[in-house]
């Protein structure tokens, strides 16, 4: 398969990076810096792709970030929410229409190149917050996307009935350096442990029973104490 895989440097796209690299799959992987707060997880990326020998380049949408919306991954005036995805502050992490606009980016340039699919690392805990990781969403996406050009592309999301932790099982598995991904919605010196991806990173490793080797922010919460609050939401 040739596949361009969108790719944030984070936990669940890394996996995926070298889940179809370890498959022998011909991948070309895009970044897109759509103004969010920080570039760490891009700098992640660019360094796993030099890692594999991996073709990488960065869309930079950053002009758009003004048509966004007050949100607190554009939006430097909204603060990122500490807690669980579950909570309703999460809500303020939605970038309006971001899967759309990065997947029609990589449609593009998939086209271009001939490849196959559109690669995307989607998986069942997505969609709590965020309604543009709905099935029903990448479906009808997938149904566009084969109609964009003559040569057919479709949109391909092999952890799409995956949970995190079975994401950071599979990447235990492939070897993936998980201490040079990056999470954190802030962008700091390391990991800030309570934002909402910190919280789901830290507890897909416990789950997965998995050696997290991120550092966090000495102010961080225990894993004992978000598994705690976690089922106290559920």
């Amino acid at each position: 398969m040739n596949a361009v895989l969108i790719y944030s440097g984070g936990l669940d796209s890394t996996v995926l990076l070298h889940h179809l690299h370890q498959a022998g799959n011909e991948l070309a992987a895009l970044s897109v810096n759509y103004g969010q707060r920080h570039s760490r997880e891009i700098e992640c990326a660019r360094q796993q792709c030099a890692r594999l020998g991996i073709e990488h380049r960065v869309a930079d949408l950053r002009s758009l970030a003004p048509l966004l919306g007050a949100n607190s991954l554009t939006d430097s005036a909204v603060d990122v929410p500490q807690g669980h995805y579950t909570e309703e502050t999460m809500k303020a992490t939605v970038v309006p229409n971001r899967n759309m606009i990065m997947l029609s980016v990589a449609t593009g340039w998939a086209i271009s190149r001939k490849s196959d699919c559109v690669a995307y690392a989607a998986h069942s805990g997505d969609h709590a917050i965020y309604p543009d990781c709905r099935r029903e969403f990448a479906e009808a996406l997938d149904a566009a996307i084969r109609l964009a050009d003559w040569h057919e592309v479709h949109l391909y999301r092999p952890f799409v009935d995956w949970t995190k932790a079975d994401i950071a099982k599979r990447g235990e598995e492939l070897g993936v350096p998980f201490a040079e991904t990056w999470s954190c919605y802030q962008g700091g010196e390391v990991h800030c442990g309570q934002c909402g991806t910190c919280i789901e990173r830290r507890e897909a490793f416990y789950l997965a029973e998995v050696d997290d080797p991120t550092p966090y922010a000495m102010e961080a919460p225990t894993v004992d104490q978000l598994v705690a609050q976690f089922w106290r939401l559920s």
